[in-house]
């Protein structure tokens, strides 16, 4: 895959356009049946609450695990989710994000369903929902959350996606970019995550969290009972983490500032220093 053919194009629309394929084949290699009958019994296991960890945590770091992108190519192609989460856990984050998309990301079902078994954090599958086909996927590999993209769905869809993925015990991330895309907000969101990146051009500029949160306060409500606000993508300041804290978010989603890590705990301990964790 040569990621820089990307770059002049809308690459959400790539994707969401792949993983329509993808799903269909997947639906039809793997019936809905057929996947209760191998793996139903995982439906009843516990979930560890995202929202409630982020909200507990003095940091609310979501440590993210992913071996590319689509514009900057191969983060870490030789990294293993059974070492990185582990070390994410013991570091104190509060909560990990799995990307399982394989052909832009690197990722794979695998990488989540390995990982469950290891920690008790709870795990959000990061990855392009477009089917009521993948939220039973993800509750089944054992994800805690999932992500809803606003610019990737309908209206219709995010909110028939939320409430399947309540009635699933899954929470609901809601990502979102501009201030139009709040009009997705729905009774069965748990969190609104603001993307930094533009999934058009996957430029990234972390003011557009800051201009987006006063909006945000004012549409869904900062109270107790109010949706938890994540700041995503571009955050490897420190001195930028605690000015969108004191703005009102309370989640922290940092990936590449880690994956691209050689060693990786060396670097997490550098980023405590620096008053991350």
């Amino acid at each position: 895959m040569i990621f820089n053919s990307y770059i002049n194009m809308d690459i959400l629309e790539t994707i969401v356009a792949k993983k329509r394929r993808e799903v269909a084949q997947q639906k039809e290699a793997v019936p809905l049946e057929i996947m209760f009958n191998i793996g139903g019994t995982r439906l009843n296991r516990p979930v560890h609450s995202m929202r409630k960890s982020l909200g507990a945590s003095a940091t609310g770091i979501i440590a993210e695990f992913k071996r590319r992108s689509p514009s900057k190519g191969w983060l870490n192609p030789k990294a293993n989710v059974k070492d990185i989460i582990p070390i994410y856990e013991r570091a104190g984050a509060s909560a990990c994000s799995i990307l399982t998309d394989s052909e832009f990301f690197g990722g794979s079902f695998s990488d989540l369903k390995n990982v469950r078994a290891l920690v008790k954090l709870p795990l959000l599958r990061k990855d392009f929902i477009i089917d009521e086909y993948q939220l039973y996927q993800s509750r089944i590999m054992g994800a805690d959350a999932i992500l809803l993209i606003a610019s990737a769905l309908t209206k219709e869809e995010c909110k028939k996606f939320a409430l399947l993925a309540h009635q699933l015990e899954l929470e609901v991330l809601l990502e979102i970019h501009d201030e139009k895309e709040l009009a997705y907000f729905n009774e069965n969101v748990d969190m609104v995550g603001v993307n930094n990146r533009n999934l058009g051009t996957f430029q990234t500029d972390t003011a557009v969290s800051f201009r987006i949160i006063e909006c945000m306060k004012s549409e869904i409500g900062s109270g107790n009972d109010a949706p938890l606000f994540i700041s995503e993508s571009g955050l490897s300041d420190p001195e930028v983490v605690v000015k969108l804290r004191e703005a009102g978010f309370r989640g922290f989603l940092i990936g590449e500032t880690f994956m691209r890590s050689e060693n990786l705990e060396a670097a997490i301990e550098k980023l405590k220093v620096q008053g991350f964790f």
